[in-house]
């Protein structure tokens, strides 16, 4: 008896990535949620009127999605949503605050990374 083989279909997505964004992973990660599973038109309203500072970096990004979406994969901008959005801890500078009695404190400074894959809904 031969095994059936499945045929997968080739989905098409778009991806854009920001690296080194200027924020922790978690606060960067509750502005990806927010637009998860929208439409491109309402995931940009979402990020253009929020009143997180690090949305404006989030909007570029997807932007820069929708541009790839775009002119690599000749997808249709109406069709588009966002699939999945996630972020990843990226390197942390450390800095140092004096403090009392000849001590010194260190100052995290944590950078992460954003990835936006845009697919097209099937009608």
């Amino acid at each position: 008896m031969a095994a059936a083989k499945k045929q997968q279909t080739e989905v098409q997505q778009a991806v854009a990535k920001g690296n080194t964004i200027r924020t922790g992973q978690v606060k960067l990660n509750i502005v990806a949620q927010m637009i998860r599973q929208l439409p491109v038109a309402e995931a940009l309203a979402q990020l253009t009127f929020s009143k997180r500072r690090i949305a404006i970096e989030v909007k570029k990004v997807l932007q820069s999605a929708i541009a790839n979406a775009e002119n690599n994969n000749n997808m249709n901008v109406d069709n588009l949503y966002v699939h999945e959005a996630f972020t990843s801890k990226s390197f942390t500078m450390k800095r140092m605050r004096p403090r009392a009695k000849g001590r010194g404190m260190a100052i995290m400074k944590p950078f992460s990374n954003i990835t936006i894959i845009l697919r097209e809904r099937s009608e």
